[in-house]
């Protein structure tokens, strides 16, 4: 069951981190589109610095962050914990993981509500001329929180319990990770 979960958990966080790589995608033709019609023929695309700054940016930088968290990549700072042996900084690692979750949680219903409210007063902005609705963007940062609190949940109950993490990391993905994060202070949780 355990597993299955985190399977599950593994394949959304592969599909949002697509979205992400995605809004980025489209925010390069998008911004690259608007400087050659700017320049070429003086007629710009309307909206683009509301597109980018509330929707391809907001879901490049929110929607992966489950995935992040799935490989360990968020940024840490160890002072203290790298001079605790091995054996601590990994359960003081895991014990943080709940402390996180509620922090994020909270952070989730807030940024909910604020998007609920957005959504109920048709949020929009104006840009030479075109009124751009802005409210879709704001679902964005709870989903992706959301999204990492239950990572967040799913690997503490996997520490708890022992039972086998179905949050694998490939292979590619480590060999990845390595070329990107010189060294840990605190050893991953990965669990295969």
């Amino acid at each position: 069951m355990m597993y299955r979960l985190g399977r599950w958990l593994s394949s959304l966080t592969d599909f949002t981190t697509l979205i992400g790589g995605l809004a980025i995608a489209l925010m390069m033709l998008h911004i690259t589109a608007d400087v050659v019609l700017r320049f070429l023929f003086s007629s710009p695309i309307p909206g683009t610095i509301t597109y980018v700054s509330n929707y391809y940016m907001v879901v490049a930088a929110f929607v992966p962050l489950a995935y992040a968290e799935k490989l360990d990549a968020h940024v840490s700072v160890e002072v203290v914990v790298e001079r605790l042996p091995r054996r601590l900084q990994r359960h003081l690692a895991h014990w943080l993981l709940p402390v996180s979750a509620t922090v994020l949680g909270f952070m989730t219903v807030k940024t909910w509500d604020e998007a609920v409210t957005k959504f109920q007063s048709g949020a929009a902005l104006v840009e030479g001329g075109t009124t751009i609705i802005t409210w879709p963007g704001y679902f964005v940062l709870p989903l992706g929180l959301g999204l990492m609190v239950l990572v967040l949940v799913y690997k503490f109950l996997v520490y708890l319990t022992g039972a086998r993490c179905g949050l694998s990391v490939s292979e590619q993905e480590r060999r990845r990770e390595a070329d990107v994060r010189p060294s840990a202070g605190v050893e991953g949780a990965h669990h295969e």
